[in-house]
């Protein structure tokens, strides 16, 4: 193809209506959900944290899945990087980051009790359980959520759609 036809054709294309690129146009949508999020409950969320940080209460973290490597990221994110000027640390553990010990409670008791066996080891009572959750039903997580409750410790959820069952067992849900 000669050059004029490639310039012609450069032209012609840049001469059509412009759309938006695939980049700005997510980020768009980004910003329009940025606008919508429940501030009030991330808020309480954050209280929730803090005095569990003051009170030097420990923070499990614990999902399914994707959740389950957010539940991972934000245990190595509290426990390393809110590591500031030789402040005490954290104490924060995922319950997601022991494969063989979930596995072994899937095995030998059942799937559904993979977190709520692990807390009854390790949980005290104002301790703080952070459930994470797609949909909000995950019946492991429920468990963990009930066992949390039944053992006195305060239950912070991160869920999609409208909440699904965790929602009740959580306070304060982010959803």
């Amino acid at each position: 193809m000669s050059t004029a036809a490639n310039r012609r054709k450069v032209a012609e294309a840049s001469a059509a209506p412009a759309e938006t690129p695939g980049a700005e146009l997510y980020l768009q949508k980004v910003s329009a959900v940025l606008k919508r999020l429940p501030f009030s409950q991330i808020n309480r969320v954050t209280e929730v944290l803090w005095n569990a940080y003051q009170n030097n209460r420990s923070v499990y973290f614990f999902g399914n899945g994707g959740s389950a490597a957010l539940a991972s990221h934000c245990a190595c994110d509290f426990g390393k990087g809110t590591v500031v000027n030789g402040n005490r640390r954290f104490r924060v553990l995922a319950l997601t980051d022991n494969v063989p010990l979930m596995t072994a409670w899937a095995n030998d008791v059942r799937y559904e009790d993979i977190f709520s066996e692990q807390l009854r080891s390790l949980l005290e009572r104002d301790d703080v359980v952070f459930a994470i959750s797609g949909s909000g039903n995950s019946p492991n997580v429920l468990n963990g959520l009930q066992a949390a409750r039944e053992m006195g410790a305060f239950a912070v959820g991160l869920t999609g759609f409208q909440g699904g069952k965790m929602h009740s067992l959580c306070d304060p849900c982010v959803v």
